[in-house]
């Protein structure tokens, strides 16, 4: 079964995204942060890191750039989901090691194209 990591600071887009990502058969886990996913990947690596980009304690930013200097079993797909819809804000997801870019508020549909696109779904 495919594993989802979701890694928001708002309780409520965790909740919503659990339910969607469930529905297509993806079994969730949940971080608060970057840091706290961080220790989550080292410890059972998913397979796919539904990211936000604005949280405390350690950015969807800092939590990619973190992830590319880890040793895992292998690299999870990276979706990172969130308000910030500037070009430039996208590039630097891409070029930091994002596969895939989704904004807020999301549908089913949508993340499950998304999740499609980085033959996840």
């Amino acid at each position: 079964m495919k594993t989802c990591l979701i890694v928001d600071d708002s309780k409520v887009i965790r909740k919503v995204a659990r339910h969607i990502l469930e529905t297509l058969d993806f079994v969730v886990a949940e971080a608060a942060d970057g840091r706290a996913a961080l220790e989550q990947c080292r410890a059972s690596t998913p397979d796919v890191v539904l990211l936000d980009w604005n949280m405390p304690v350690m950015s969807g930013m800092e939590f990619l750039r973190a992830l590319g200097t880890e040793t895992l079993s292998h690299r999870p797909k990276v979706v990172f989901c969130t308000t910030e819809n500037g070009i430039a804000h996208i590039r630097a997801a891409i070029e930091a090691g994002a596969d895939e870019y989704v904004m807020k508020p999301f549908d089913r549909e949508t993340l499950h194209s998304k999740l499609q696109i980085v033959g996840l779904a």
